[in-house]
């Protein structure tokens, strides 16, 4: 197994972790998660990269690649869901662009085709990333207001709270807009393994 597909398994073996230290809440926690996910999120960044420069590109990491992506992203934003940070809605639309993409991926390796993720995918991938670490930050510093490190009032702490909740869903969705974008491009490019010509 080259660098490149070790990179992405680094990033798929992260992701339990990553959960872990979003659900469980003790102090700090979500600037562990950040980190975490951070780590995860760069190595998306490497592989591609590290493939592409060194002719390391194979099947495998065609495959690994968006899989570890939507593995890192779709946890985070269940996650989310749970923490109540998010809408069931985004994550409902993210699912049914997944499975649809995967189902073309499956339709076109019965037919001896390996299909990798387009440049729309990429930006669907970078939006969702921004909105997640922007979520992180913001609770992070809702966080350090409640252990009063940042010492605000209550008053306050709810204003930031709602104003917070609001940036996070706006990120979101903007973040979902290229997600249903990229899904369409997705299908459209390779209609001739759905139609079957």
């Amino acid at each position: 197994m080259n660098l490149p597909n070790k990179l992405t398994l680094i990033r798929i073996i992260l992701v339990p972790f990553f959960i872990a230290t979003l659900l469980i809440d003790f102090p700090h926690h979500f600037i562990v998660a950040l980190i975490l996910f951070a780590v995860a999120s760069i190595t998306d960044c490497l592989d591609g990269k590290i493939a592409r420069k060194n002719n390391l590109v194979t099947d495998l990491g065609k495959f690994l690649d968006p899989l570890a992506d939507k593995i890192l992203v779709m946890s985070a934003l269940v996650c989310f869901v749970a923490l109540g940070l998010n809408d069931c809605i985004i994550v409902i639309i993210a699912l049914f662009r997944e499975f649809t993409i995967t189902s073309v991926r499956l339709m076109a390796a019965s037919k001896g085709k390996v299909v990798a993720a387009n440049i729309f995918g990429k930006i669907k991938t970078v939006t969702q990333i921004i909105a997640v670490i922007a979520i992180f930050v913001l609770q992070y510093a809702l966080e350090l207001i409640n252990m009063g490190i940042i010492p605000l009032s209550n008053d306050i702490y709810n204003l930031l709270s709602s104003l917070f909740f609001i940036i996070g869903e706006v990120l979101l969705w903007i973040s979902t807009f290229f997600v249903i974008l990229s899904g369409i491009i997705y299908v459209f490019e390779n209609k001739e393994f759905i139609i079957g010509k």
